[in-house]
């Protein structure tokens, strides 16, 4: 699969702009500022349909206009694939492929495969639970449909039995039955969702263990361990112990939305004892390992982003990654850096052919 073309029209920063892309590697420089993670963003937004660093999608939108396009090109299988997003400002988002919209956008999801790391992937360590949760369930939805249906029912469920708690508890009353309907909602689609993760991170975690290795070359014994409070008991019971309790505090206080994944270096986490160094190595284990992961499940080489990356760590873990990346066993890849010259270099050692766009 390959990125042939991409068109931005009142994105972020860009009025208009267009690139024709290398089949391997594209490089983007310039200063801070000039745009170079919002072309990488641009990309992201064609895979997934949303913005990898604003939630907010109106913000997306140049200052002062009222909508904005992102256009990509595609060979995906000897097909060329057209993609479109656009948003009006008051409108609703709009997602065309060879220019049909998608009813639900999260039919658009896994089409084109795609991982990004970036700076702002240290969310992952730093952050709460819910940052880490987002990070399995992108991971697996890339490749199962089912699992992304089951997740988006269970949340809206769970929004449903959350507002009914509000509810009772505004007007001092209380229905058992009705909760009831919610609680065994909840309870086939948690028990989907939690087999699934479990599934995955027994094959996920092999995968990572092995890219760390490879990047940091160090000593140390790295874990994933996930927790959940339907590892020994099923959901339908649990909300029954935690009734009076969710009542006072109107919410849901169990189920796999409170799902984390635990990441430890040595026995201990990393947040607290891994150094900087190791940190960054992990990130990008996790990243290169959901590469992997994904590839696997759906045949296809994903795109790979890698932004800003040169200057986040040194030299020796950029060489690693470079090596990484030069066979055949990665596509297409886009980078983001502020030195030019630093960018050739590192490419130059890569056998691959590449281009570089200055902004």
């Amino acid at each position: 699969m390959i990125l042939k073309s991409l068109s931005v029209l009142n994105y972020k920063n860009f009025d208009e702009r267009s690139f024709v892309f290398n089949e391997k590697i594209n490089c983007f420089v310039g200063n801070n500022g000039v745009g170079k993670t919002n072309v990488l963003d641009a990309i992201y937004h064609l895979s997934f349909g949303k913005s990898y660093f604003n939630p907010i999608a109106s913000q997306n939108i140049k200052h002062d206009e009222a909508f904005f396009v992102v256009n990509g090109e595609y060979e995906k299988e000897n097909t060329a694939e057209k993609i479109v997003v656009s948003l009006k400002r008051g409108q609703k988002k709009i997602i065309k492929r060879n220019g049909k919209i998608y009813e639900k956008y999260s039919d658009h999801i896994g089409f084109l495969p795609l991982v990004i790391i970036s700076p702002a992937d240290r969310d992952l360590i730093i952050e709460g639970s819910a940052t880490r949760r987002k990070f399995v369930d992108g991971v697996i939805s890339q490749s199962d449909k089912n699992y992304l249906n089951a997740l988006l029912k269970y949340n809206k469920i769970l929004a449903q039995r959350n507002s009914l708690l509000k509810y009772f508890a505004l007007n001092h009353t209380f229905n058992k039955d009705t909760l009831e309907v919610y609680n065994l909602q909840l309870d086939q689609y948690g028990h989907e969702i939690h087999e699934r993760r479990q599934a995955f991170l027994e094959s996920f975690i092999s995968i990572f263990k092995a890219r760390y290795e490879a990047i940091s070359s160090g000593n140390e014994s790295v874990e994933l361990v996930y927790e959940s409070d339907l590892t020994d008991n099923r959901l339908e019971a649990l909300l029954k112990t935690v009734i009076n309790k969710d009542k006072a505090i109107q919410y849901t206080s169990v189920g796999i939305h409170k799902d984390d994944l635990i990441f430890n270096i040595s026995g201990h986490p990393i947040k607290k004892f891994g150094s900087q160094g190791q940190q960054k190595s992990f990130l990008i284990a996790l990243k290169l390992a959901q590469f992997d992961f994904i590839k696997s499940k759906s045949q296809v080489n994903p795109i790979l982003l890698l932004d800003d990356i040169f200057d986040k760590l040194d030299e020796q873990r950029v060489s690693q990654i470079i090596k990484l990346v030069d066979d055949e066993n990665f596509g297409q890849l886009f980078i983001s850096d502020t030195h030019a010259d630093r960018t050739e270099a590192v490419v130059k050692q890569v056998h691959q052919s590449y281009e570089i766009f200055k902004l």
